[in-house]
């Protein structure tokens, strides 16, 4: 009789629990997070017949980790179920709420004895693609933690050093530009900036890496540091300026690990056989394409179709009926990362694409909101690169956007 593996993890050991067929518990165990735990797992599963040919599936509450990886690295159907969903299949067998991490093994045990035709099984990506993935995520990280310090430093400026924001503001939308910190480095108050030289400001917009207009742009931040401004006391404003240092600190460290791991990601990505189809789609970089892939994975199974692709990223709508009552909205059940660069994607093909920006116009002409026609070209484009992995294409503007069908006269 078919057996069933459960496992109810936790940071320091695992609870299995095997079940046959028939629900009937067939084993349980609980072994620590080791080697020798991963151990003991194989050979409950060989004593309980695991077939190499037909191996024993697992269940699990996480899609990650070194027990996971180990559990994939041997060959084996790994399905990663919502904790949610856990605890909705717990409640069809008791309403006293009872829980217990051998009750909670047994329960995703049953999951795949009676629904694992619900559930899909980790994907079956590459090494390649999941190390591209890996890289990918921490690059979007590192860019959402860079954003957090650069907001964090221009809310504190905003409070004591307004004239410093003008003096960049028509040069870049944030402070993450090399020349603003190592402006910023040296002025950190009002009154430090305003004795700046211009020599000065010119030997720090070197050392940011600027090699033309150097005086020109020197000339204009000395005038900008010398505009008349609102201070704080002497003391305050001097406290005020060692804060902004520590953000400064801060916001220079998340930009160097973002820079760094926007090349590591991009030179993996090259290196992936979808690189070339991903790329040649509009608005997709290296980094950003190594985003979708990262997301979407390069198991050609693991989608069954271009709308199970668009449902998981969250562009495609959901519907909710009820008698009389059907509603149609966007879908906040999704991979939030995909649905990101999703997001950024449509809007940079939307910017650069005339294809693309005449569609996004048609929507918008329909009464669609900026983010709603965004979604729906991003739901587009995103089934048009399913179909381009799937069949090894590049991406063809002339088949991709067909010009809507002229009225006749």
């Amino acid at each position: 009789m078919k057996v069933f593996c459960g496992i109810d993890w936790a940071e320091s050991h695992h609870d299995i629990a095997l079940v046959n067929g028939a629900g009937e518990l067939v084993a349980k165990r609980r072994i620590k997070d080791t080697a020798e735990g991963f151990g003991e797992l194989l050979q409950m599963l060989a004593d309980a017949g695991d077939d190499p040919a037909d191996p024993i599936p697992v269940a699990i509450e996480t899609p990650r980790g070194l027990l996971v990886a180990a559990l994939r690295g041997a060959g084996r159907r790994v399905y990663s179920i919502n904790p949610m969903a856990v605890a909705r299949y717990r409640e069809r067998h008791t309403v006293a709420r009872r829980k217990s991490d051998h009750l909670d093994a047994m329960t995703l045990a049953n999951i795949l004895r009676t629904d694992a035709h619900a559930h899909r099984p980790l994907p079956d990506d590459t090494e390649l693609a999941r190390a591209i993935t890996v890289l990918a995520r921490a690059h979007q990280d590192a860019t959402w933690r860079r954003t957090k310090a650069s907001n964090e430093l221009r809310s504190l400026l905003r409070e004591y050093f307004p004239t410093f924001l003008a003096a960049f503001a028509g040069r870049t939308t944030n402070l993450t530009s090399r020349e603003a910190r190592a402006v910023l480095a040296i002025a950190l108050t009002p009154t430090a900036a305003a004795k700046l030289t211009r020599t000065r400001i010119a030997a720090a917009l070197r050392r940011a890496g600027r090699q033309r207009g150097i005086e020109q742009l020197a000339e204009k931040l000395y005038q900008a540091m010398r505009q008349p401004q609102l201070h704080h006391p002497p003391l305050v404003e001097q406290a005020m300026g060692e804060q902004a240092r520590a953000l400064l600190a801060v916001l220079d460290t998340e930009c160097a690990n973002a820079d760094r791991l926007a090349e590591t990601v991009a030179e993996a990505f090259r290196q992936h056989p979808d690189h070339q189809v991903i790329t040649s789609f509009p608005g997709l970089s290296d980094q950003l394409g190594a985003r979708v892939l990262a997301e979407i994975g390069d198991d050609r199974h693991r989608f069954a179709d271009a709308r199970a692709l668009k449902a998981y990223a969250g562009s495609a709508p959901v519907t909710r009926a009820s008698g009389r009552s059907i509603s149609i909205t966007h879908r906040t059940i999704k991979n939030d990362r995909l649905a990101s660069a999703g997001f950024v994607w449509a809007f940079a093909a939307s910017t650069n694409h005339e294809p693309a920006r005449a569609h996004y116009k048609r929507r918008r002409d329909r009464s669609d909101r900026h983010s709603a026609a965004l979604r729906h070209l991003f739901n587009r484009m995103l089934g048009q690169l399913f179909h381009c992995l799937q069949t090894g294409q590049s991406y063809d503007p002339g088949k991709a956007f067909t010009p809507p069908p002229v009225a006749a006269a």
